[in-house]
């Protein structure tokens, strides 16, 4: 008598990778895109998609807004591991680094801005600020696919020093 197996799941990973000129409208087809491609790979149109959608707006509006070089695009990179979507944005200005997670500051009730990463923190079960070979940076976020990160898991990756992470790209 054979024991009975347990059927693993398929071990795809899918990965999406498209430069977007950094312009309002290049923010918005990202996160457009989003949506088009986790629904395309099998993640519905739920909280997790809609969640992953608010992340790329909020990394893509930073990465115009504050990663901006003339003449320069910034980078969206998603990821559909086994059980979390990957999302990556970069861009050229590797000296304009946003907060680490962890290190986040809360604006005034009056400031126009400085909510975007908030937000990243309390969508993502994950989220770093990694050095992008061979110049810029990546904020990069995770979202896992089954309800949420473990109680005991960090929010945070620790990032190793600059020059050891290329292997993280």
């Amino acid at each position: 008598m054979a024991a009975p197996s347990t059927p693993s799941p398929p071990v795809t990973v899918r990965v999406f990778s498209q430069r977007f000129s950094s312009t309002p409208l290049g923010a918005r087809l990202a996160r457009h895109l989003t949506l088009v491609k986790l629904n395309a790979w099998g993640v519905p149109y739920t909280a997790t998609a809609c969640d992953a959608a608010v992340i790329v707006a909020e990394l893509a509006a930073n990465a115009v807004t504050h990663g901006r070089v003339p003449g320069r695009d910034f980078e969206l990179r998603l990821s559909l591991l086994h059980r979390c979507v990957r999302i990556e944005v970069s861009d050229v200005r590797g000296e304009r680094r946003p907060p680490a997670p962890g290190c986040l500051g809360v604006p005034a009730a009056d400031d126009d801005s400085g909510r975007g990463l908030l937000l990243v923190d309390e969508l993502a079960d994950r989220w770093a600020v990694l050095n992008r070979v061979p110049i810029g940076k990546t904020v990069r976020a995770e979202l896992d696919l089954d309800g949420g990160a473990s109680a005991a898991g960090p929010r945070a990756w620790s990032v190793r020093p600059a020059s050891t992470t290329a292997a993280n790209r």
